[in-house]
């Protein structure tokens, strides 16, 4: 393997682990915007997506590289997904509590994907990816643990939501490269949940109006314009199985952000399931650049 041949690769892994790194510390600003703003789970997920939109509009003009305004069908497409990969797993979450929400929707992408790919994208579904999709999900049920209550409705939303995350990651990586792919996204993104965002308050309540505005520029700058930025790059060079695998890096994120800042504690079962979690992210990468030699 040349390093001319695997340097595409490394740079599309960066930018993932970034990205769901970057992602892990957004379900933190929303539950502060939650607190501080009083607003609705529908409500941060409009202004999530409206104020990303406007940070890479501005990050274009001061670039001077204008985005391209994507074919109508992609627009058409990633938009109400992302949409409904948002509202979906607000809604799993409101019926089945975190744990079950996160364990079912984060469970089904990585298998969602590697299905998906190999049958609309023909990616090759090895041994050891299949292998290492196994170790990921299991990993992610280590690591979120927890008592839930599995009900119908709340696994079905929670399906529904891995069903849209599936639907963005295959259809960016077998659209190309698109500059504006985020961007249009989001605004998609943001019309389609304004109505749902409205009906429950679109508003922050009047408070403490700094910290608001403060958490809605993070949330809007970093888990938002950033991550989805960095992942539809990556996945111009990496496999759609492999993005959705080292997306789960995003709980393990979060979970150490509860460690390290909140002073929370890990079990040992759940301590297991992030090094298992890591394994599996650590096995793919590999797969990915011995693939590009």
């Amino acid at each position: 393997m040349t390093h001319a041949s695997a340097l595409p690769v490394r740079r599309g892994l960066v930018h993932l682990s970034i990205a769901a790194a970057a992602w892990g510390t957004g379900g933190a600003a929303g539950a502060l915007l939650h607190r501080t703003g009083d607003l609705s789970p529908v409500a941060v997920s409009f202004w999530r997506f409206a104020c990303g939109a406007a940070f890479l509009l501005i990050a274009a003009r001061v670039g001077r590289r204008p985005a391209s305004r994507p074919s109508w069908r992609t627009i058409a497409v990633i938009g109400p997904a992302m949409a409904v990969c948002q509202a979906a797993y607000f809604a799993a979450i409101a019926d089945t509590g975190v744990a079950v929400a996160t364990m079912v929707t984060m469970g089904a992408n990585p298998v969602l994907v590697a299905v998906g790919g190999r049958v609309f994208l023909r990616e090759p579904f090895s041994r050891t990816r299949l292998a290492c999709v196994g170790l990921a999900v299991a990993g992610l049920a280590m690591l979120v643990g927890g008592a839930g209550r599995f009900t119908p409705a709340g696994v079905g939303y929670a399906l529904l939501s891995a069903a849209g995350y599936s639907a963005v990651t295959l259809f960016a990586r077998s659209a190309g490269d698109d500059r504006g792919r985020a961007l249009w996204g989001f605004v998609a993104g943001a019309v389609c949940l304004l109505p749902l965002a409205a009906a429950h308050g679109l508003f922050p309540a009047p408070g403490d109006a700094g910290a608001t505005v403060l958490l809605l520029a993070y949330l809007g700058a970093v888990p938002t314009a950033l991550a989805y930025g960095l992942f539809f790059a990556g996945l111009r060079t990496v496999s759609g199985t492999t993005a959705a695998v080292i997306a789960l890096l995003e709980p393990l994120v979060a979970a150490a952000i509860g460690v390290f800042l909140l002073r929370e504690h890990l079990a040992a079962a759940q301590l297991a399931g992030g090094i298992t979690l890591l394994a599996a992210v650590a096995c793919l990468a590999r797969s990915e650049l011995n693939a590009a030699g």
